[in-house]
């Protein structure tokens, strides 16, 4: 049998530990499978007098994780340590020039800094491996850069976070208020206690701007996503988009355009969505994440699974392992870096579909006839719409509607129309529906 691949693991959280033990527990299983042993020479993490709850004395301890790509008894690094810069993006950069294989769960680096560690991997002719990095134990990079690489992928969308997935079907089960299923949520662990990049859609557009790259061929462009969180969802609206035969979930969203001169533009949008009850996605519930390609030839592809977690997460991870053991390393993003193209951002207007529209407005008389003049003016048609009051005299009244299909910047323009309206006590929750 061959030579073991030696390993420096940088991180010791729950994943890291998540990865030795399942070396340990399969470890017969893997070696099979790599045509070799897979062999943790070297560990780091911050603290260690932490009791992580598997026994280390076998590995060499780095005090500085970087120091892990210098070592001659390490052909692969694996980060686990998070953060878009810093000590991890260091690894990175010395374990590549240090003709070290890489992998990483790390999506932030990825989508800021993957197309520099890509070319950089190349020019050494190392791996850069980073399943992990998206959608958890989901094997969706692999399943698109392998599994679908005969396909022009036409669109791709997904529901990539957990923690914000939880949060509103929970909502939708209880019918609570975000609030407090977000509470609920960080005492169950479900939430981090600064949640921001989960419920403002950050993480779920790091991923996406990831998965954008592999299916398009496009320069990694995180910077493209316009990205809308789930805090203004109210459980009105859920409670609205059941009625009318929908869910709502934050759905990640890539695909490509033609603009005027010919050359593709690429669409990143991350927002919430009401997605129809007969939809794959609809069944998403708790911290799951799923992945829709459509392939021109395959058609729609599901992936779905855990998004997070030590177990899925370490699968991903050895996965990545083994493949490097067995000498696949394969392009990061399925093309050569010099091939990926630098696309233009698209504008969402001119596409067309359904819209939810939900206004928080003043309750006195005129209000009603001063929206439906702005969906008028904006050529706007509406298909339903429902006003819900409060119990008490001069409260808020929430109006909600959906509107025929239509081109978006339809929607825009009358939303525009309302701005500054002191009619309005809020901003406009829109919504766009997707098709099943």
């Amino acid at each position: 049998m061959s030579a073991p691949l030696r390993i420096a693991l940088a991180g010791l959280g729950t994943v890291g530990i998540g990865v030795i033990r399942l070396l340990q527990a399969n470890r017969d299983l893997v070696t099979t499978r790599a045509g070799r042993p897979l062999e943790i020479v070297s560990v780091s993490a911050r603290d260690r007098t932490l009791d992580r709850g598997v026994d280390l004395s076998p590995y060499a301890w780095e005090e500085d994780m970087t120091a892990m790509a210098a070592r001659d008894d390490v052909d692969v690094v694996v980060e686990l340590v998070g953060g878009s810069d810093g000590p991890a993006l260091t690894l990175a950069r010395n374990a590549i020039a240090a003709n070290k294989h890489f992998v990483t769960a790390n999506k932030a680096m990825i989508a800021h800094h993957g197309l520099a560690l890509a070319h950089a991997s190349e020019a050494h002719g190392t791996a850069l491996k980073f399943e992990a990095a998206v959608a958890g134990g989901i094997p969706v990079v692999k399943g698109l850069r392998e599994g679908a690489a005969a396909n022009a992928i036409e669109q791709i969308y997904g529901i990539l976070n957990g923690t914000a997935n939880y949060i509103l079907s929970t909502m939708e089960a209880s019918g609570a208020d975000f609030a407090t299923t977000l509470k609920d949520a960080q005492a169950l662990g479900y939430a981090e206690a600064d949640p921001t990049f989960d419920i403002e859609g950050v993480d779920a557009a790091h991923k996406l701007s990831i998965l954008a790259a592999i299916s398009f061929g496009a320069k990694v462009d995180f910077d493209a996503v316009a990205c809308e969180g789930i805090s203004r969802v109210r459980a009105a609206d859920i409670a609205q988009a059941d009625v009318l035969g929908y869910v709502i979930r934050l759905i990640g969203w890539a695909d490509v355009a033609e603009i005027e001169s010919g050359a593709p533009a690429l669409l990143q949008q991350v927002k919430p969505c009401l997605v129809p009850k007969g939809h794959p996605l609809a069944h998403v519930t708790g911290a799951t994440n799923a992945v829709v390609a459509e392939g021109n030839f395959s058609g729609r592809l599901l992936f779905q699974g855990a998004g997070a977690g030590d177990g899925p997460t370490a699968s991903a991870v050895v996965a990545d392992l083994i493949d490097i053991a067995r000498g696949e390393a394969g392009n990061p993003f399925s093309v050569p870096t010099s091939e990926l193209i630098a696309m233009e951002p698209a504008e969402s207007g001119e596409r067309t579909g359904q819209t939810y529209l939900r206004f928080t407005v003043t309750d006195r008389p005129g209000v009603l006839a001063e929206i439906t003049a702005a969906m008028r003016d904006a050529n706007v048609s509406i298909e339903s719409l429902i006003q819900q009051g409060r119990a008490n005299d001069g409260g808020e009244v929430l109006v909600a509607m959906v509107t025929h299909d239509g081109p978006e910047r339809c929607v825009d323009a009358a939303v525009a129309l309302l701005s500054g309206s002191a009619s309005l006590t809020a901003p406009p929750l829109v919504m766009k529906i997707l098709e099943e």
